[in-house]
């Protein structure tokens, strides 16, 4: 099953030839009624330069390669350490990813669509291949290196978080960073937004429903009466508790959180650490290089100068808008948490958080 629209490739042998080893075809959609992967030609500086690898961020020129998944998997090479960012939204975390693109070291991968077909794909129950396999394979696919010696870490869409424990079950020696943003600044953060993030949380809490994430003692009929703050508050509260399951259940050598204002407090600290925690050799020039670089330094979704007072005082704005609201919901999320046993910040901190 070779693309009719890549044409340099005339049999499958060349095309799983030329493709297998090259993490510069991106593995970027599943079609699990062909049991398919749709590899993508995505450069490294195109990886660089866009915000996510999906449809709406890439260059709209790529043409698909289509190949058995059991073809290319059966050539792929041996895959490079592979470590996660999980996240719960409005957190930084494409920040992060970014401050992992250095040449020879490791490479960020920015939401990759892939991993959301999996997710498309046992949600609606679809017939298919086992999942686990599936998923098995593309995270090989997912980890060839782009270089010898690099590490690749990947920050997928918090849409998959329900797939976060099936991740580190199936790669032992993989560990995660479960990123999130204080409650105060994810309700200013979809408030700011306006009309688009208030859709957004509701979307998000249908996926966290289907997915069965969302154990906070409401029946169904319950979230018609709640505003838009306060489903986006029901959708934070579950994602905390996946993130507090996902510690206990893999143990903080493995898994560790983080709160966005620790990131952006103390970058250097917070860096250094999660280097350490995947397990990466980074010397003191290097280190400087990424809290001092692009990743820092720039919007990651603007690319315009953005540095943290930048985005410190952003988040004041937002704040301060819609302030009598945040704090109504603040204060009934803390009582929605107390009562379902939710913490508002999760254990296993990689960077000690100061009382809030």
């Amino acid at each position: 099953m070779v693309s009719p629209t890549s044409p340099q490739f005339p049999t499958l042998a060349a095309a799983v030839t030329a493709t297998a080893y090259d993490a510069e075809w991106l593995a970027h959609r599943y079609d699990p009624v062909q049991d398919a992967v749709h590899l993508l030609p995505v450069s490294r500086a195109v990886h660089r330069t866009s915000i996510f690898l999906t449809e709406e961020h890439l260059p709209d020129d790529l043409e698909p390669l289509v190949l058995p998944r059991r073809a290319i998997i059966a050539a792929a090479p041996p895959t490079a350490p592979l470590h996660f960012v999980f996240h719960s939204a409005f957190c930084c975390s494409t920040l992060v990813a970014r401050a992992f693109d250095r040449s020879g070291w490791a490479m960020g991968l920015k939401e990759p669509t892939i991993l959301n077909d999996l997710i498309g794909w046992r949600r609606r129950g679809d017939k298919g291949p086992d999942m686990a396999s599936v998923l098995d394979d593309v995270l090989t696919l997912l980890a060839r290196p782009f270089a010898p010696g690099e590490a690749v870490i990947v920050k997928p869409s918090n849409a998959i978080n329900a797939l976060a424990a099936p991740i580190l079950t199936l790669r032992p020696e993989s560990r995660a960073l479960l990123l999130y943003a204080p409650l105060r600044t994810y309700l200013g953060s979809v408030a700011k937004k306006g009309i688009d993030g208030r859709l957004w949380v509701r979307v998000l809490l249908l996926g966290l429903l289907d997915d069965k994430l969302v154990d906070l003692g409401f029946a169904p009929r319950d979230y018609l009466g709640l505003t838009d703050l306060q489903v986006a508050a029901v959708g934070w509260l579950a994602q905390q508790m996946l993130f507090a399951r996902l510690v206990e259940r893999f143990g903080a050598d493995r898994v560790r959180t983080l709160d966005s204002e620790r990131l952006t407090g103390n970058p250097a600290v917070a860096m250094r650490r999660l280097v350490t925690l995947f397990g990466l050799d980074l010397d003191d020039a290097g280190l400087d290089a990424i809290v001092t670089g692009p990743a820092f330094t720039r919007h990651s979704k603007l690319e315009a100068d953005f540095g943290i007072a930048d985005r410190a005082e952003e988040h004041r704005d937002a704040a301060d808008t819609h302030a009598d609201e945040i704090a109504k919901v603040l204060v009934w999320a803390q009582a929605v948490g107390a009562a379902a046993g939710v913490a508002l910040t999760p254990p296993a901190p990689l960077v000690e958080m100061s009382r809030r």
